[in-house]
Parts: structure tokens; C-alpha cells; sequence
């Protein structure tokens, strides 16, 4: 009776030692699954990670565009002063060249007119040397 009574204690003994082992293959399986679930939160955060990278390699991509196309205005603005300034400068060229030509057309008409004073002084000198001729011519005959 005795015997049989440590050999249902031993078994129980054998039993408490499987389910301890049972129970530490399922605490390892637990763990396992843990550090599973662990792994695919750090490879869920490291593709959130790339994604963000990428989404910022775009926005980097999209402002360097719209910085080109912001120094393009920028050159075409500049392009644009200089042609306004090229306008400013032909136009005042040519005010100074209506102003050169109208000072020819003055200086012109100044010629012609002291030239037609020398005509008159001339025409005077003309006129009193006949003067003379005919008190010269006057006195002859006396």
C-alpha cells in the first residue's frame, strides 16, 4: 500500500514536472511571439521612417522646382529691366539726336541769315559806292 502510494506520488511528481515544462514551453512560445510582435513594430516604425524620408525627399524635390521656377521669373524679370532700360537709353539716344538735328536746322538758318546780312551790307556797299561814282561824276562835269 505504501508503495503504491509513493509510486502515485512520484507520477504525480512526474505530472507536476511536465505541466512545469509544458508551462515554461508555452512562456517560451509567449516570449517568443513578444519578441516576434517586437520585431515586426520596429520594421513597421523603420517603413513609417522610410516613408517619411521619402515624403520629405519630395517636398525637397518640389521646393528646389519651385525655387527654379521662382529664379526663372526672377531672370526673366531682370531680362525684362534691362529691356526697358535698352527702351530707356534708344529713346533718350534719339531725343538727343532730334535735339542735335534741330540745332543743325538752327545753326543753318543762323548761316543763311548772317549770310544774306553780308548780302545787304554787300548791296549797300553797292549802293554808296554808286553814290560816290555820281558825285564824283557830278563834280567832273562842274
Amino acid at each position: 500500500l505504501r508503495e503504491r502510494e509513493r509510486e502515485r506520488e512520484r507520477e504525480r511528481e512526474r505530472e507536476r514536472e511536465r505541466e512545469r515544462e509544458r508551462e515554461s514551453e508555452r512562456e517560451r512560445g509567449r516570449e517568443r511571439d513578444r519578441e516576434i510582435e517586437i520585431e515586426r513594430e520596429r520594421e513597421r516604425e523603420r517603413e513609417r521612417e522610410r516613408e517619411r524620408e521619402r515624403e520629405r525627399e519630395q517636398e525637397r524635390e518640389r521646393e528646389s522646382k519651385r525655387e527654379s521656377v521662382r529664379e526663372r521669373e526672377r531672370e526673366r524679370e531682370r531680362e525684362r529691366e534691362r529691356e526697358r532700360e535698352r527702351e530707356r537709353e534708344r529713346e533718350r539716344e534719339s531725343e538727343r539726336e532730334r535735339e542735335r538735328a534741330s540745332e543743325r536746322v538752327c545753326e543753318r538758318e543762323r548761316e543763311r541769315e548772317r549770310e544774306r546780312e553780308r548780302e545787304r551790307e554787300r548791296e549797300r556797299e553797292r549802293e554808296r559806292e554808286r553814290e560816290r561814282e555820281k558825285e564824283r561824276k557830278v563834280l567832273q562835269v562842274l
